[in-house]
């Protein structure tokens, strides 16, 4: 589809969120297809994780996105997608590809939605797919279980913050969740809820380093519990790290049950969004440094620092092979 003004931030640029949920939608039809493909109870494909997603090139108002999803591995209750998203130039005719992402998927009945389905085998043109789509589901297996088990901070109100501190540029959003936001279960779509989370850390972001930014990449977004229609959910992020051009925040969302239903608060998605600082030529920026003062804030700074020089290396090991 054509990307319009209400798509885009005020420099023209397409925003992360809107194309995070466009790669969502096309995730969710081909997974539900797929687990329908067989005779059996109905059911709809729930977003379970995101794997790491680079921004590889921005996306501009008047520029046409073309999605594609490929199903790549399936469990027994999961399926791998990968999808791909081009732009393009219709003045031109000129493509670039500006997004590759992986999502895992889990078919929940539509009678009984805490109930997983069996998924249907797809079948693999050799071996080796088989079993590096297998090792890629245990490693992702594994991450959300960690991540899950450290999935216990708040994030709390400063009064009189210093510019440039993790308390001055956090940012809430809360929103209920109404119909429209939902799947044919009640339960929230991936997309919305990743569009509220990549709109509450571009809001960190902006107030941070005072200028235009744009997502750069996230890192794995995993959707540990299902949010209901009716619920209130608040969507938090702080800075947790910058380096000399980039930003990393921390998201997370937590759903408080609003209607008959006597559940407590809990914690529903959480992930890392990485920030770049661009000019009005579009040209990157410094990145004024955070200012760390509790032991807490220097700590998530030094795991942050972890994760962006691992990424770094990770880059520079493909640029290699890609020379080679």
């Amino acid at each position: 589809r054509i990307m319009r003004p209400d798509d885009a931030n005020i420099a023209g640029n397409v925003h992360g969120g809107t194309i995070l949920k466009m790669i969502e939608e096309a995730g969710a039809i081909i997974s539900t297809r797929h687990c329908n493909s067989q005779a059996g109870e109905s059911c709809v494909a729930a977003l379970a994780r995101v794997e790491r997603t680079d921004f590889l090139s921005p996306m501009c108002i008047g520029e046409v996105a073309n999605v594609s999803a490929e199903i790549t591995y399936t469990s027994r209750h999961s399926v791998e997608v990968q999808v791909n998203v081009m732009s393009e130039n219709i003045l031109t005719g000129a493509k670039k590809l500006t997004n590759k992402a992986t999502l895992w998927y889990v078919p929940l009945s539509l009678k009984n939605v805490n109930k997983v389905l069996e998924v249907p085998p797809i079948q693999y043109a050799r071996k080796e797919q088989e079993d590096e789509g297998k090792k890629r589901y245990e490693e992702q297996k594994l991450d959300r279980l960690e991540t899950k088990q450290r999935n216990g901070d708040v994030i709390l109100p400063v009064i009189n913050p210093e510019p440039h501190t993790v308390g001055y540029s956090q940012s809430s959003l809360i929103h209920l969740v109404g119909p429209s936001d939902c799947t044919l279960l009640g339960f929230v779509h991936g997309g919305v809820t990743m569009k509220l989370m990549d709109e509450v850390a571009g809001i960190v972001a902006a107030r941070h380093c005072k200028t235009n930014i744009v997502t750069a990449s996230v890192d794995a977004i995993n959707f540990h519990e299902k949010i209901k229609k009716g619920c209130v959910i608040t969507v938090s992020g702080r800075m947790t790290f910058t380096s000399n051009k980039s930003m990393e925040i921390e998201v997370f969302v937590d759903a408080d049950p609003f209607v008959d239903e006597p559940r407590e608060r809990y914690r529903a998605v959480s992930a890392f969004f990485t920030y770049v600082s661009l000019s009005k030529e579009g040209k990157p920026l410094p990145v004024p440094q955070l200012l760390t003062e509790t032991e807490d804030e220097k700590r998530r700074f030094e795991e942050g620092k972890g994760r962006y020089l691992q990424t770094k290396a990770k880059r520079q090991a493909q640029m290699q092979q890609a020379a080679q």
